[in-house]
């Protein structure tokens, strides 16, 4: 076959082997999702004493609680006597938690209460639920597997003081989440968000929303942020423009200034190499949603929709054997920088601070 000549030199994606491939999988879960800051929820979910919920990342599954000290705590749900589960329910408010194989009880820190079955509690690391590091940045938490990572500072230091300016964002509460199973690596979800060359084809309300010629990607240490005007900005829409972050690895942040400012997340969770799940929150300052924030979570929706069914049809193109790789348009630089923190990621085991 003849080779189609090019005056420019190519640069390649990932191998599209790294989004179908069970052992890259598996090699990702260990080095990226067991070794990362990763959201697990928000401040408004544990309000008060007793309260948790339950998260799951890479098949760990976790209790975020707040204990009687005020303090919050995030420990694996898994019982130290024989490995059970602990905890059914998804959220709630408990004085103990209680594991229903042999009756072992313990307090909102993890720590053990009593065991039935022993006379002492005094059982060395089994006396305990495994902790976890937990931080709290504006509001959001963050888990990381890893017992030695770094604090959130040291990573993320450059995002943190990006998002000071937004003062109202420790006054929101999580009003409504949805979920929904994509079958599509986590990788396609991401590469997707990261570049806006679909946009005009995919997102009509989008494009007409935002200013399409001067729309922006600006790359940082490890997230990116995009922005654009208003088409149709009036004297009323004289504030700063609404900024939407992706934050290494997985984690979307589109926050609205203003004098109604507000903020939804998206988590893309690995379920397995075709499969992810997405979990999109919207955070408001009151329980009570008017008629232009529901219009807002219409139109995210409706963006959100789009890209899933792109995703998933790209997701068909993986497995054929066409093409071992795609190609990087010089507008899709964000989609590479990625692809660097990933390779760097998997290479070493953890992103290095730049």
């Amino acid at each position: 076959m003849k080779q189609l000549q090019t005056d420019q030199t190519l640069e390649y994606t990932l191998p599209y082997d790294h989004y179908v491939d069970q052992q890259i999988f598996e090699e990702e879960n260990k080095k990226i999702f067991q070794n990362s800051w990763i959201l697990a929820g928000h401040t408004s979910q544990v309000e008060n004493v007793g309260d948790f919920f339950l998260f799951e990342i890479v098949d760990q599954p976790l209790i975020i609680s707040r204990d009687k000290n005020n303090e919050l705590n995030a420990f694996y749900n898994i019982c130290p006597h024989r490995g059970t589960k602990v905890e059914k329910s998804e959220q709630g408010n408990k004085k103990v938690f209680m594991c229903s194989y042999h009756g072992w009880t313990f307090h909102l820190n993890g720590k053990l209460n009593r065991a039935p079955n022993f006379d002492t509690n005094e059982l060395g690391n089994h006396s305990c639920m495994t902790q976890v590091k937990l931080e709290v940045f504006q509001s959001l938490i963050f888990i990381n597997l890893n017992p030695d990572a770094r604090p959130m500072a040291e990573t993320y230091g450059e995002l943190m003081a990006n998002l000071e300016k937004y003062a109202f964002l420790d006054s929101l509460k999580k009003i409504r989440v949805t979920q929904r199973v994509i079958d599509a690596n986590w990788k396609a979800v991401v590469d997707n968000y990261l570049e806006c060359d679909h946009c005009k084809i995919a997102h009509p309300e989008f494009s007409k929303t935002f200013d399409m010629k001067n729309y922006h990607i600006d790359l940082h240490d490890n997230f990116s942020c995009q922005y654009s005007e208003l088409t149709n900005k009036t004297n009323e829409d004289q504030e700063e423009h609404a900024n939407f972050y992706w934050v290494w690895p997985n984690l979307m942040v589109s926050i609205y200034p203003g004098e109604e400012g507000n903020m939804t997340t998206s988590q893309i969770l690995p379920l397995a190499p075709d499969k992810s799940l997405a979990i999109y929150s919207y955070y408001f300052k009151s329980d009570e949603i008017n008629e232009e924030q529901e219009e807002l979570i219409r139109f995210v929706d409706q963006v959100r929709r789009e890209d899933f069914d792109l995703v998933e049809l790209l997701q068909k193109g993986f497995h054929t054997n066409a093409f071992k790789h795609g190609i990087y348009s010089p507008t899709e630089y964000a989609i590479k920088f990625f692809h660097g923190l990933y390779e760097n990621a998997i290479k070493r085991g953890s992103v290095m601070k730049k």
